[in-house]
C-alpha cells in the first residue's frame, strides 16, 4: 500500500501503460511481412538495451552489471523470453481481444505456482479466483475435444511463462535494483535472440519500412512496464489492475477496425470471468 494514494495520477500512468501495450501489439503485427518472431525479439532487445544503458549512465547507476544473482537473472530471462516469443507468435495468429483475454490469466497462474515456488499458502479465496479464471479460459478458448487452436495454446503458454516471470522477478527485487534487472533482461534476451536469429549465420537487417514499428515495439515494452509499476506505486492494486482490463475492449475495437476480426461476445464474456477471478484475489488478498 503506498504511503500516499494518488488515484488520478495512477490512472494516467495506467493509460500510458494501456496505450503502450496496444501500440506494441499493432506494431508487432505490422512487422509480420518483414521479420520473423526471433528477429523481432532480437532487434527489440537491441533497442531496449541501448535505452536502459543510456538511462543508467544518465542516472549514474552503480553496479549496473552486478553478477551477484546471475543464475536467477538467467532463469528469469529464459522464462520471459519464451513467454515473449509465444506472445508474439500468438499475436500473428489469433484475434487481439482473444490474445489479451488469455494474457490476463497470468495472475491466476501465479496463484497456482506461488505455493510451489514461493511457499505461499493456497487459500479458499485463491482457489475461487483460480476457478473463475479457469472458467473464463474455457469460455474464451472454447476448446474442442482433442483439439486446441495452436494460437490459443501459444497465448495460454505465454501467460504461464509471464506468471513464472512475475514470481522470479519478485525474488530478484528483494536485492536487485530495477535498472539492473532490466539491464540483464536486455543483455540475456539479446543473446537468446541472437542464437535463434543467427543459427544459419544470417541476420536480417530491418528494412526502412520496418524501423518505425520496430522502434514502437522496443520503446513500448519498456514504457508499458514502467508505467504499470509507477501506477502501482501511487494507488492500491485493487484500483490499478481493473483499469488494465480496458485493454480488452480497446483491442476488440481495434481488431474489428484494422483487421476485420469478428467481435466475439464469448471472448468478452470469458474475459469478465477472468477479471472477476483477478478482482477476488486482489480484493480479498489485500485484506
Amino acid at each position: 500500500m503506498p504511503t500516499q494514494t494518488r488515484p488520478l495520477a495512477a490512472a494516467l500512468w495506467m493509460l500510458g501503460s494501456i496505450l503502450s501495450f496496444v501500440a506494441m501489439s499493432i506494431a508487432g503485427r505490422a512487422l509480420k511481412p518483414f521479420l520473423d518472431v526471433p528477429e523481432i525479439m532480437f532487434w527489440r532487445s537491441v533497442i531496449g538495451l541501448a535505452i536502459v544503458v543510456a538511462i543508467a549512465r544518465a542516472l549514474r547507476v552503480p553496479n549496473l552489471a552486478s553478477r551477484a544473482r546471475l543464475k536467477w537473472h538467467g532463469l528469469r530471462n529464459a522464462v520471459h523470453f519464451m513467454g515473449q516469443g509465444l506472445w508474439f507468435w500468438a499475436l500473428m495468429t489469433i484475434p487481439l481481444a482473444q490474445l489479451f483475454a488469455l494474457e490476463f490469466t497470468s495472475p491466476i497462474w501465479v496463484i497456482l505456482l506461488a505455493p510451489l515456488l514461493l511457499g505461499e499458502r493456497l487459500t479458499r479465496v485463491k482457489l475461487l479466483a483460480a476457478a473463475l479464471g479457469f472458467a473464463g479460459v474455457m469460455v474464451v478458448a472454447r476448446p474442442e475435444f482433442g483439439h486446441l487452436d495452436p494460437g490459443v495454446s501459444a497465448a495460454l503458454a505465454a501467460a504461464v511463462c509471464f506468471a513464472g516471470n512475475i514470481i522470479l522477478t519478485k525474488r530478484l527485487t528483494g536485492t536487485e535494483p530495477i535498472v539492473t534487472i532490466l539491464f540483464w533482461q536486455m543483455v540475456m534476451q539479446l543473446g537468446f535472440g541472437l542464437v535463434l536469429t543467427g543459427w544459419d549465420l544470417h541476420i536480417t537487417l530491418p528494412p526502412p519500412a520496418a524501423l518505425l514499428p520496430l522502434g514502437i515495439v522496443g520503446v513500448g515494452a519498456l514504457v508499458a512496464h514502467f508505467s504499470l509499476t509507477k501506477a502501482l506505486s501511487l494507488a492500491p492494486a485493487t484500483f490499478v489492475i481493473p483499469i488494465d482490463f480496458v485493454r480488452l475492449p480497446m483491442a476488440a475495437v481495434i481488431g474489428v477496425w484494422l483487421y476485420r476480426e469478428p467481435l466475439e461476445w464469448a471472448v468478452l464474456g470469458g474475459a469478465v470471468l477472468i477479471f472477476l477471478g483477478n478482482w477476488v484475489n486482489i480484493r480479498y488478498g489485500a485484506r
